[in-house]
């Protein structure tokens, strides 16, 4: 079987190493230092901006992208900023701004919500997600590039 390199496009299964950073360089998620990870193009387990930043890379490249926030988490939505009733918070969880607590959304999932400020009677709870509005810098090393396997 011969290996053909094809670059990454549409119905390709991708393995490759990444991080993601900051534009400060604070790293938020990297796999380098160990096996690669492998996708299928269009399956979701990849933004679509950092999809579209790598198409046509091909095995063995390796190259730093900028990706907007538009592209990466999108922009914070004042929306997904809620009160919550201080009740709804058990007496014992001393709150402080910056907590993350996970809650249960309308789909029965779980939905990470952090806490901006509270007082006696009302919480509240910032649903966007923590990398919203942020530039990412995006690193990535392909390993191998094949046909994705249609099931």
């Amino acid at each position: 079987m011969s290996s053909v390199s094809v670059p990454v496009s549409e119905g390709t299964r991708v393995f490759l190493n990444f991080s993601v950073s900051l534009e400060d360089g604070s790293e938020v998620d990297s796999n380098f230092g160990g096996d690669p990870v492998d996708f299928v193009v269009g399956d979701g387990s990849l933004l679509p901006g950092f999809e579209r930043a790598i198409f046509g890379m091909e095995a063995g490249q390796r190259q730093m992208f900028t990706v907007a926030p538009e592209n990466a988490f999108g922009q914070p939505n004042d929306n997904n900023v809620q009160m919550l009733p201080r009740d709804q918070f058990d007496d014992d969880i001393d709150l402080e701004i910056g907590l993350v607590f996970s809650f249960a959304d309308a789909g029965g999932g779980e939905l990470p919500g952090m806490i901006i400020a509270f007082d006696e009677e009302e919480v509240s709870v910032d649903f966007n997600h923590p990398l919203s509005g942020r530039t990412i810098m995006f690193d990535v090393l392909i390993h191998r590039v094949e046909p994705a396997e249609l099931h």
